[in-house]
């Protein structure tokens, strides 16, 4: 077993009470034998945890025809695994005070309980029986492709987000993140047990996994009971296949519409960003910031407040384990057109281009990013998403590279990336096209 305390600055704050310093984290890191890291934090102002499994691998990880297996692999270890039968587990942890649940990305799945410490060994008792010992069930299978086909049914009826799925499917035209963390209707149809089994012994082992403890506990006291429960689990047989699909430059503005019946029209302008982790990831969140954080933002004073032009005008910087998208959401007001919210849009971004932001919008900014960022580390679980995300995708050092990366960027950074990732060539425009039913037309 390789143990190792990891500090990577003073502690600012650290005093009698051990309250924890919330600009750089303290984390102690270990793994076991067979190949499962531990990331623990000590926070001891309540006297709870969140206990959280973190696997490597989401969408990213599928291919066509089992599209949506790994979130449907997710309804899957609620039901019978280890000594507990099908969905105790939920109501086991509810009999003992806390919440869980579970959700699946594009990089990652993550499973956690928000639990009193004293039952932080049930709850590690239990998430090692489902790594090791789920019981794939050929009836709850088909049950639970049954829900999984409902929320894929939702999906397509919301128009946002079938706007946002075709906007991903016409920005990426080769790599997996082009395909929506639920898959596609076909496909989810057509995955079979034999499919499930295989996924879940790939990808549901000890080396492909990372153990988040935060809270009022003692790291090498939660070390030992993670070793005891989680240690005998063997390593995969096999080490998951590696993404080797790279994404390739886009070379020319791509469009799409989809028709159907909606309220309003809406629009989506996406642009190819950087990699999680990355200092152009700071970058682009400061812009974003500076475009859409709240009314005293660019594009809310611009498009909404001065030209009237939109009901809803957001900037979103969504940086993944392979380079994500800076995605333009917006809806206009009755009487204007997507058109001119579009072309609306290309001047605020090449005002930002050709003259750059302020010294002022960018100390705002950042003061609203880090305080955002530091605040929400008062809460465990928020805590353990930073370590588990982080540590899915590059590394959990990047939750304590971030702060300082935004403390680095200058004025110029932000005009640079803004000429370098907004550019016409980088975009794919998709637009929500209300359908006129008959009976109906002016």
């Amino acid at each position: 077993m390789l143990r190792k305390m990891i500090l990577l600055s003073l502690l600012l704050g650290l005093g009698m009470n051990r309250s924890l310093a919330l600009d750089t984290l303290a984390v102690y890191e270990d793994s076991l034998a067979n190949g499962l890291k531990i990331l623990v934090l000590e926070k001891h102002d309540l006297p709870i945890a969140s206990f959280q499994v973190w696997y490597r691998v989401g969408s990213r990880n599928e291919r066509p025809g089992i599209t949506g297996i790994s979130h449907l692999l997710e309804h899957m270890m609620f039901k019978a695994s280890g000594d507990i039968g099908s969905d105790e587990f939920a109501r086991t942890v509810q009999k003992y005070g806390g919440h869980n649940n579970a959700f699946t990305s594009d990089d990652y799945t993550a499973y956690y309980e928000n639990i009193a410490v004293e039952f932080l060994p049930k709850m590690m008792e239990m998430e090692a029986g489902r790594m090791h010992r789920l019981k794939l069930d050929s009836l709850e299978f088909e049950s639970e492709r049954n829900v999984v086909l409902e929320e894929r049914r939702l999906r397509e009826n919301s128009p946002w987000g079938r706007l946002a799925e075709e906007s991903e499917a016409a920005a990426f035209m080769a790599h997996p993140y082009g395909w929506p963390v639920l898959g596609w209707t076909s496909d989810i149809q057509s995955i079979t047990l034999k499919d499930m089994r295989q996924h879940y012994s790939t990808y549901y082992a000890p080396n492909n996994a990372t153990v988040v403890v935060v809270g009022d506990i003692n790291p090498k006291a939660v070390v030992k009971s993670i070793s005891e429960h989680f240690g005998k689990i063997p390593r995969g047989k096999q080490s998951p296949p590696p993404v080797i699909t790279i994404e390739p430059a886009q070379v020319g503005e791509r469009r799409v519409s989809v028709v159907r019946q909606a309220q309003t029209p809406l629009m989506i302008i996406a642009y190819h960003g950087c990699r999680a982790g990355e200092y152009d990831e700071a970058v682009l969140d400061l812009l974003s910031a500076i475009l859409s954080g709240g009314e005293s933002a660019r594009l809310y004073q611009s498009l909404i407040y001065r030209q009237k032009l939109a009901l809803y005008a957001e900037f979103y910087n969504v940086s993944r384990t392979d380079p994500g998208l800076i995605s333009f959401y917006a809806a206009p007001i009755a009487g204007r057109t997507t058109a001119e919210l579009e072309q609306a849009l290309y001047a605020e971004l090449e005002l930002v281009k050709t003259q750059g932001v302020t010294a002022g919008e960018l100390a705002q900014a950042r003061n609203q990013l880090k305080a955002q960022y530091i605040f929400s580390r008062q809460n465990n679980y928020v805590l353990g998403n930073q370590l588990g995300s982080s540590a899915s995708r590059h590394g959990w050092r990047d939750v304590n590279n971030y702060l300082k990366y935004l403390d680095k960027v200058k004025t110029e950074d932000i005009r640079q990336a803004a000429v370098k990732y907004l550019a016409p060539e980088n975009r794919t425009v998709a637009t929500l096209v209300p359908q006129v039913l008959k009976g109906q037309e002016k």
